[in-house]
């Protein structure tokens, strides 16, 4: 064989062999997208931003996910580019995402098969005069498995113990059962298909307090919702964050290890900033 042609093939095999490596490396990033809105509770409770942003530090532990935290829904329609998952920590999100000015963009997009979780207040609709018909209630319960609003659901302060209701499911991953003190949301409404992930007796009854759900016609669309996350301190304990971080992982259709997402943080990542001043009134 002459030296010209054996020294070609030996560069085509070199190639054919790197294009694996390549594809890895161009492979575009899971990207996450957390929307929080302002602060709205007594301080150290419904810390949206900076509990966004504590899990948006969570996630990126994950190799090849891309988590970052806008707040209020993005203005640059850019932002929403490419994202595989949108999170909502914030006032009731079903009166954002369903406001006539974004629902067609936000629908498309669900359609499309992107993940979508609601965490705390964000499960809630109906506050607003729109958001009082049950349709608009309806179309939410369809898009996050279930919704609160009170009433016809209860709010409770409580200790209880978290209960994994599916240990098999991703979400359940590299955490056990635990006691919590939180508010909880009594009585959803939920969609017939939701599968409970995790429970709380409250008053003697059971409550789910986080679940995951498959849309229908969509392209794989998966939701994951929690009523907990009231207080910042819980973020303390590896398990909370674990089972919100594997959830928004689920979403997103990101594998997830069997020991759990990887959820490190350091004493001074919890620590809040001072409350802010009163605003003296005029």
């Amino acid at each position: 064989m002459p030296k010209m042609l054996s020294r070609s093939l030996w560069i085509i095999v070199v190639f054919l062999g790197c294009i694996p490596m390549i594809q890895a490396a161009e492979k575009a990033p899971v990207k996450i997208l957390l929307i929080a809105t302002k602060t709205d509770h007594p301080w150290g409770s419904h810390m949206y931003q900076f509990d966004a942003r504590l899990l948006a530090a969570c996630l990126n532990q994950t190799p090849g996910v891309e988590a970052s935290v806008s707040m209020d829904w993005p203005t640059d329609p850019r932002a929403l580019e490419g994202v595989k998952s949108i999170v909502f920590y914030s006032r009731p999100a079903g009166e954002i995402v369903l406001d006539p000015q974004r629902r067609i963009q936000f629908e498309k997009m669900m359609a499309q098969g992107v993940g979508y979780v609601a965490i705390h207040w964000a499960t809630g609709i109906g506050y607003s005069k729109f958001a009082e018909t049950p349709a608009i209630r309806d179309a939410y319960r369809d898009i996050l498995g279930g919704w609160f609003r009170r009433p016809p659901c209860g709010v409770k302060i409580d200790q209880s113990r978290l209960v994994q209701v599916d240990r098999k499911h991703p979400v359940s991953r590299g955490w056990q059962d635990y006691d919590l003190r939180d508010e909880f949301y009594l009585d959803l409404v939920f969609h017939e298909k939701a599968k409970p992930l995790i429970q709380a007796k409250v008053d003697g009854k059971e409550q789910v307090v986080a679940w995951g759900f498959d849309r229908p016609n969509s392209r794989q669309g998966r939701s994951f919702g929690t009523t907990l996350g009231h207080f910042h301190n819980n973020f303390a304990l590896p398990s909370h964050r674990r089972f919100m971080v594997n959830g928004i992982l689920w979403t997103a259709h990101v594998e997830i290890p069997l020991s759990g997402a990887p959820v490190e943080v350091k004493a001074a990542d919890l620590k809040l900033p001072p409350m802010p001043p009163k605003k003296k009134s005029s």
